[in-house]
């Protein structure tokens, strides 16, 4: 049996259902967590966009917070601090005389690249890394086939999976954790420690959806509220592509970015939800979604860096991409004179949340329309997304630019058609742009067409309080 195990929190943090802290705390005799931020996440990149912009370092914060009270609950503690993870853990590894090390095996280049040089160095000290595969729904060693044949179309994995594979059962919680005697747990950084100016601080906006708050505590309130308590599973499929309000969706996603709620977890209250209440094609569609999840997590396994590259999963050498700062700005700002997805990107800058159907939409905007590079697009939502998932994100931003999986060679998005379909009344755009409160529900995504007489009528004067469309809006119409 080994006597002390380090046992490093990465995107897992909590204690239900993390198969790899259970083992650590079976295994060992006293086992110490440790949780690390490190200040690279929190840089500029070339684009002068933070990698971890506002929303996602203060849920970030709150779940590791959350995190040190459930395991000070259980007699033990985390152990904080900021560096390279790498530097970090093999200094305490030494510090503390460790046999092993655990964590959750991550998937993506920067992750995998901090493994390979934590290995280096622990090899030095003699100490052995134990991963534990925990990110998703199936387990990745339970597939019907190799990851590196993993089918090039969402449809045929669905099928074979649900065919052939199933769900491993949740493992219990931990009951108890034993640190050492001289452990020094350090504080959790401020946002300004972090490198946060107070200006780049922003205040909750009530007109946001939820107020996300990170931790494993709120994932499961949330849980239950969304089965259980308001029933709102059984009418998921029809409402999921809501625009307004905590309850068109589960809003899983956030807790799920960081490992705050387990997919099994929440697979296991759907079906006892389908046994005890109602099955029906709502309970299977938040499923299907946890399974679409999976899948860009396997895209990612067995593509990796190229999901990265401009060019994608099919290495488009021909294709060429604009590298417009202006028009990039306009569209990260919400200043783009097309109203649907100038309300979608205020709420982005304003909460930190966007609902998938929409992020389709403005990344569509921004790659087809605009052909911005997509790749600055998918760094903009890294940033400011408070739900980030760094497979889920890239491999999107690859599906909506036509570089990546998708059965359909040049997927496009009619802004007009998805605005009138998607917000029929002009609600959700009046909600975001006040600026447009007096335009009426058929004016409303055609903005641009008003008339010198209309704008004063509604109290818009284009190009001043509302900017001009920076593409020819009017095709849209054409093809509508």
């Amino acid at each position: 049996m080994s006597n002390r195990i380090i046992y490093w929190f990465r995107n897992d943090l909590r204690l239900h259902d993390n198969e790899g802290f259970l083992k650590a705390t079976t295994t060992a005799t006293e086992v110490i967590p440790v949780f690390i931020f490190d200040p690279r996440l929190f840089k500029q990149d070339h684009l002068k966009i933070k990698k971890t912009g506002y929303f996602r370092a203060q849920f970030i914060r709150e779940a590791v917070e959350d995190l040190r009270k459930s395991l000070r609950a259980l007699g033990g503690d985390l152990l904080i601090r900021v560096g390279e993870p790498e530097k970090v853990l093999a200094e305490l590894a030494e510090q503390y005389d460790i046999n092993e090390l655990h964590l959750s095996k991550e998937i993506a280049q920067e992750e995998t690249n901090v493994e390979s040089s934590l290995s280096k160095r622990l090899k030095v000290l003699n100490v052995d890394m134990v991963f534990t595969w925990m990110s998703t729904l199936y387990h990745v060693r339970d597939l019907p086939f190799g990851f590196n044949k993993l089918p090039d179309v969402f449809t045929e994995f669905r099928k074979a999976v649900e065919r052939n594979s199933k769900v491993r059962l949740t493992v219990v919680d931990p009951e108890k954790v034993i640190l050492p005697a001289d452990y020094d747990p350090q504080s959790i950084p401020s946002l300004s420690d972090l490198g946060f100016a107070a200006n780049e601080i922003i205040p909750s906006d009530p007109r946001g959806v939820l107020p996300f708050e990170g931790g494993e505590t709120a994932a499961l309130q949330r849980l239950n509220e969304y089965i259980w308590k308001k029933d709102l599973v059984a009418t998921y499929k029809e409402t999921r592509n809501g625009l307004l309000g905590a309850d068109y969706s589960s809003k899983f996603s956030a807790w799920l970015s960081l490992g705050c709620l387990s997919p099994r977890r929440i697979y296991e209250e759907v079906k006892k939800y389908e046994a005890e209440r109602i099955s029906n094609s709502s309970t299977y569609w938040l499923i299907f979604e946890l399974m679409w999840r999976d899948y860009f997590h396997f895209v990612m396994l067995r593509w990796g860096a190229r999901l990265f590259k401009s060019s994608g999963l099919r290495l488009d050498k021909d294709k060429s991409w604009k590298h417009n700062h202006d028009l990039f700005n306009k569209w990260k700002e919400g200043k783009t004179g097309v109203p649907f997805v100038d309300a979608n990107m205020q709420e982005l800058n304003a909460t930190g949340f966007m609902s998938n159907r929409r992020r389709q939409n403005v990344a569509s905007f921004l790659a087809k329309d605009l052909h911005i590079d997509w790749t600055w697009g998918a760094s903009y939502f890294e940033s400011l997304l408070v739900d980030y998932d760094v497979c889920s994100n890239w491999a999107n931003w690859n599906y909506v630019a036509g570089v990546g999986n998708d059965p359909r060679e040049d997927r496009y998005f009619n802004q007009y058609s998805q605005a009138t379909r998607y917000d029929e009344a002009g609600e959700y755009v009046r909600h975001w742009l006040p600026e447009l409160a007096h335009v009426p529900k058929d004016k409303i995504h055609k903005v641009w067409r008003l008339t010198p007489s209309e704008q004063v009528r509604y109290g818009i004067t284009l190009g001043e309080n509302y900017p001009l469309p920076i593409i020819d809006a009017d095709k849209w119409l054409k093809n509508h």
